[in-house]
């Protein structure tokens, strides 16, 4: 869970086209956790070392809606007290996970979107993977059960850096690494052959240098998968909001699906397929025992639910897929 904790995945990233990336790594850690730690980052970090498995691992369930491992060798009390110190890491917002019969029932149901994506994108098997703005590494745990040999996830939120250290407690062996660090804290090595950014671009200030920066990670050939906020509407139009958005800060920019396809062509991306445009609802944001804090019902205007309650259209969200052409070096 700190820089010593990482040293597995520094060896893994030697004699690889992120070697130079491996050299400042753990100072990049080291200074995210050092210079500005969270105030409860002590409490997180005795949570995951209490969630050290006085029992063998269990097989690793990679591939289904709930990721985790099945209640193999823990007793009653074993489990009781893997719940209790779970629990210690509200909210937990991306999931779910079953972990040794403890079923962390997330804010979102992010297996939905993993359904409505997983048939659009090139097979994971062999690929180095990177995810930009991962949360707790949810979705890289799935790529990793699609076969990827390398899934690096980021994310500056250390309460969600300190989620994927206790799961990963108790799956050590998948090659999944979550890292306290932004997309732009990246080197563009282009060492990547796929590449997520989901749920990012609308908190961007500049959405296309983060397309770009996205660009600078891929290898040529390789592929963007992007998901998004989306309005309804035609080419050029987007959404500014003076102010939060479903009650969410920094949301910058929501374009319609036509200007979303363009932002990505003029970052350089070529074969860009708009893949699904979903409506997201309460069933699959919502509040639960694990997030006790609003969530999506409380964001809609309760006489409107196609509103926001500040008067915006309700959140639609988009997948686009996109690669970075053969011939850019």
């Amino acid at each position: 869970m700190d820089v010593v904790g990482y040293a597995p995945l520094y060896e893994v990233m030697q004699d690889t086209p992120l070697a130079p990336w491996a050299d400042v790594l753990p100072g990049q850690i080291q200074q995210a956790f050092g210079n500005r730690p969270h105030g409860d980052l002590p409490k997180w970090r005795e949570v995951v070392k209490a969630l050290v498995p006085p029992f063998p691992a269990g097989e690793c369930i990679l591939d289904a809606p709930c990721v985790g491992v099945p209640p193999v060798g823990a007793g009653d009390g074993q489990r009781a007290h893997i719940e209790q110190a779970l629990r210690r890491l509200h909210p937990w917002r991306k999931g779910p996970y079953c972990l040794q019969g403890v079923h962390i029932d997330t804010e979102w149901r992010s297996d939905w979107k993993w359904n409505r994506l997983q048939a659009h994108i090139e097979p994971l098997t062999g690929r180095r993977v990177l995810d930009v703005g991962c949360g707790n590494g949810y979705h890289c745990w799935r790529m990793a059960g699609e076969g990827a040999r390398l899934v690096i996830g980021v994310d500056p939120g250390q309460l969600y850096v300190m989620q994927y250290w206790a799961v990963r407690q108790f799956m050590p062996g998948p090659p999944v690494y979550v890292v306290p660090l932004t997309g732009e804290q990246v080197p563009g090595l282009a060492a990547f052959d796929t590449v997520f950014s989901m749920g990012v671009l609308y908190h961007r200030r500049r959405p296309l240098e983060h397309l770009r920066v996205l660009h600078t990670h891929l290898r040529p050939g390789g592929e963007l998968v992007l998901e998004t906020l989306v309005i309804e509407g035609g080419q050029g139009d987007l959404l500014k909001p003076a102010g939060r958005y479903a009650r969410m800060r920094n949301v910058w920019s929501i374009p319609s699906p036509p200007t979303l396809v363009a932002w990505i062509e003029a970052a350089g991306f070529c074969d860009v397929q708009l893949r699904d445009v979903t409506v997201t609802t309460p069933r699959e944001q919502r509040r639960t025992d694990w997030m006790r804090f609003h969530s999506l019902p409380e964001f809609l205007d309760p006489d409107d639910p196609t509103r926001t309650v500040e008067g915006y259209p309700a959140p639609i969200r988009a997948i686009c897929t996109a690669k970075k052409s053969l011939s850019v070096s």
